[in-house]
Order: C-alpha cells, then sequence, then structure tokens
C-alpha cells in the first residue's frame, strides 16, 4: 500500500513538474485576455460586449489554425519517448509552413467582416465596434499561429518554462500596448478597440520573435535538426494533418457552437447586458480553466511520451493522476465564484451607462453560479480529452465536438430565446453541454484503446 501511495505521489510531482510553467504560461496568456477586456470595459461596456462577440467569431478559424499547429507537441512527446530526436526538427517545420499558409489566408477574413457583423445583428453601435476590432485582431493570427508550433516544440520535450518566458514576453507587451493605443497614452492616438486589436497583433510577433530565436540555437539543431530539417516532406505532412487537423477541428467546432451560442444570447430581449454579462463570466471562466488546461497539457505531453516509449499501462496512471490534480483545483475556484461573485464582478465596472450596469451587475452573479457547475466537468473535459490527442485519437474527439454542442446547447438557447429569464436557461443549457461532454470522454479514456495508438509510425 505504500508503495502504492509513494507511485502515486511520484506520479503527482512529475506531473506538477510539467505542469507548473504551463499553468504560469497559459494564465499569462489568460491574463492578457482579461486585461484587454477590463481596458476595454473602463472605456465603455458597449466595447467590453463586441469584443466578446469579436472573439467568439475570431476563434474559430483562429482555433482551428493554432490547436492544429499545437499538435507538433504530440509529435515531439512520441518522438522524443522512441528516441528518435532527429525527426523533431522535421515535424516542427511542417507546423511552422502550415502556420505560415494559415496565417496568411487569414487575412482574406478582414474583407468578408461587415457581411459577417451584419449576419450577426447585433445593435448598430456595436455592430460598428465589432468590425473595428475584428479587422484588427486578424493581423495576429499569423504571430499566434508561430507561437502555439514553438511553444510545442518546447512543450514535447518537456521544456516548459521555455513557454513561460515566450508568453511573458507577450503578456508584457500587449498590456504596453494596449495602454497606449485604448486610451490613447504616450502619443498615441486613442482607438479604442482597434488599438486592443493592433496591440494584441504587436505583442504576437514579439512573442513569435522571441520563440524562433530560442528554437533555432544551435543546441538544438545538433540535437533535433530544427534548422536543417527544414524541407516541406509529404510523408509527415500528410501524417500531421491526419492527426493535427482533427484535433484543431474540436476546438474550432466548440468555438463555433459557443460564438452561436453567444450570439444567440445577444439577439435576447436585453441582448446588451446578456452578451456583456456573458463576456463577464467568461473571461472569469477562462482566468480559472486555464491553469486546469496546464495540467492536462502535461500529462498529455506525458503521455505522449511513455506512449513513444511503449509504457501504455504508466500512461494511464499519470491521467488518472491528472485528472485528480485538475478535479480538486477547479472545485476549489468554483467555490469562490459562488462565495465572491461581487470581487470577480468589481473588475469591470463602468458606470458610464448606468441602466446597462445595474443589468449587468444582477446578471453576472447567477451566472457565475452556472460558471462554477460547468468548470468542474470542464476539468475532466480537458484531462480526458487532451489524453486521447496525445496518443492520437483525435478524430473521435473531433467528432463529439461535431456532434454534442448542437442538441444540447445552441438549440435549446435558440428555443428559449424569448423566455422570462432567457440568459439563465442558455448557460444552463451550457452546463448540461460540458457534463455530458466531459462523461462521454471519461467513457473513451476508461475504455482504454488509446493506450495502444501512435501517430509517429
Amino acid at each position: 500500500m505504500s508503495s502504492h501511495v509513494s507511485k502515486r505521489r511520484e506520479r503527482y510531482k512529475s506531473i506538477l513538474q510539467v505542469a507548473w510553467p504551463l499553468i504560469i504560461a497559459n494564465s499569462f496568456w489568460n491574463l492578457q485576455l482579461t486585461i484587454d477586456r477590463v481596458y476595454l470595459g473602463n472605456y465603455s461596456t458597449e466595447a467590453l460586449a463586441a469584443a466578446m462577440a469579436v472573439m467568439g467569431i475570431f476563434w474559430v478559424p483562429m482555433a482551428l489554425l493554432q490547436q492544429t499547429a499545437a499538435y507538433l507537441m504530440t509529435f515531439v512527446a512520441q518522438y522524443y519517448g522512441a528516441k528518435e530526436h532527429k525527426m523533431i526538427g522535421p515535424a516542427t517545420w511542417q507546423a511552422l509552413i502550415l502556420s505560415l499558409i494559415g496565417g496568411l489566408l487569414f487575412l482574406l477574413l478582414i474583407p468578408a467582416s461587415d457581411f459577417i457583423f451584419e449576419l450577426v445583428g447585433h445593435s448598430p453601435s456595436v455592430r460598428t465596434l465589432e468590425i473595428e476590432y475584428f479587422d484588427t485582431i486578424c493581423l495576429s493570427a499569423l504571430p499566434t499561429a508561430i507561437v502555439a508550433a514553438v511553444s510545442s516544440f518546447f512543450s514535447g520535450l518537456g521544456q516548459t518554462r521555455t513557454i513561460l518566458w515566450i508568453n511573458f514576453v507577450g503578456m508584457i507587451t500587449n498590456l504596453i500596448f494596449d495602454y497606449m493605443m485604448i486610451f490613447g497614452n504616450w502619443g498615441s492616438p486613442a482607438m479604442g478597440v482597434a488599438g486592443a486589436g493592433y496591440a494584441t497583433a504587436l505583442s504576437a510577433y514579439f512573442a513569435a520573435a522571441m520563440g524562433l530565436y530560442l528554437l533555432f540555437q544551435k543546441k538544438h539543431e545538433d540535437a533535433y535538426a530544427t534548422l536543417s530539417g527544414w524541407r516541406p516532406r509529404v510523408d509527415l505532412l500528410k501524417r500531421y494533418l491526419r492527426y493535427g487537423l482533427p484535433s484543431g477541428l474540436q476546438w474550432a467546432l466548440e468555438g463555433l457552437g459557443f460564438s452561436i451560442f453567444l450570439i444567440i444570447v445577444g439577439r435576447m430581449q436585453v441582448g446588451d447586458a446578456a452578451l456583456a454579462s456573458s463576456g463577464i463570466v467568461v473571461t472569469v471562466m477562462m482566468l480559472s480553466v486555464l491553469p486546469a488546461m496546464g495540467l492536462a497539457q502535461a500529462v498529455s505531453i506525458q503521455v505522449g511520451q511513455f506512449l513513444g516509449d511503449k509504457r501504455g499501462d504508466e500512461a494511464m496512471a499519470v491521467a488518472w493522476c491528472g485528472i485528480q490534480l485538475a478535479l480538486g483545483y477547479m472545485m476549489t475556484m468554483g467555490l469562490s465564484f459562488l462565495l465572491l461573485p461581487n470581487f470577480y464582478l468589481s473588475w469591470f465596472h463602468n458606470s458610464s451607462n448606468a441602466a446597462l450596469w445595474t443589468d449587468v451587475s444582477h446578471m453576472v452573479p447567477i451566472l457565475l453560479m452556472f460558471v462554477a457547475f460547468f468548470t468542474c466537468f470542464d476539468s475532466l473535459n480537458l484531462v480526458c480529452s487532451f489524453t486521447l490527442k496525445g496518443a492520437g485519437d483525435t478524430r473521435f474527439v473531433s467528432l463529439i465536438a461535431l456532434i454534442l454542442p448542437w442538441p444540447l446547447m445552441v438549440l435549446p438557447t435558440w428555443l428559449m430565446r424569448d423566455w422570462n429569464g432567457a440568459v439563465y436557461w442558455a448557460w444552463s443549457t451550457a452546463s448540461l453541454f460540458a457534463m455530458v461532454q466531459a462523461l462521454v470522454f471519461l467513457k473513451r479514456f476508461m475504455g482504454g484503446k488509446w493506450q495502444s495508438m501512435s501517430v509517429i509510425h
């Protein structure tokens, strides 16, 4: 018994050693988003509502690009576990090539922004701000994808501290550019939501430059062929797309469902208040969930390395330890949402539109109750789905993301949109979706088929 407990403690320790830089790095990234929204909330509540709607639309194609690039982590981890180190550089270049192509294609969305937000159908004042923000934040797609690929190289090796510094550069530069461009400080014109978009893009380029500098150091070329492996390889690229594209699709499909969910919320009778309130609780939710994502990423890294070394039983044991850690953390955060809702609400206080803020201040504490429930199941969802993807079971994960959001969350929200308290009914369906998805992933995880999978052979 004592040996079993000792092994479990060692696994906890091993996960946390890999996870803590990822947790801090994810917190940096989320703090960057939070700072954006706090600044915009202070600029105007309408700007906050517009930014939230834009991020929903922007995230769908961005998730496909970013998370496809980020799937490099599994290739690197499995090659590292299999001791095929000279394949790591070529795999990294396939991710960088996809990031470059996808980032340039992303610019084609800018001419379509008027049409996109005409379809969204929010109030004219919010729509104008949405178009401004979308056009500028699209400029961040290319460097963001590069950061995802470079970060995945280091995370797949277990060198997660490096990612911390890349994200730190992005956060600090974003904070500076936000302060300059949103409000018009230090000689910059006040650009409001457009300034927030430009700030995000500029900070992403700084982070990408930092990441590429670290990637191409001589020690990484000697060990992993990060420079000499630059040539496109059709066989490797096909295999990368076979596994990486479904992984990106999972995030994109979930993002699409949630974006339409938010669009419906914005069209309710109290749409501006419901959308702003949802924006606040999503920001708070992301601040709490991303550390759990760091744990899930650490589990995925170790799962990939163990599977590369043909140690499926150890991969299962590590995944269970990750589930326990993530669930314990999220239950603690959920309790804080129930006990301290006004603490979170105070971050976004704005009295320029008193009537709107009064509605928002009434809605947010109730919505945080749903978020407390939602995030506990989401922690289970994260660890199980990252484990499955770390093994290569990406098609199943993307299929679930395609099927579940619509009957459980989107369609019920549309049917209930004119009910009294529609925003609360909407968030109850979102909570139901999180619960069902987590249980489906848990069943697949416990089936154990993933323990014999590989993406590298």
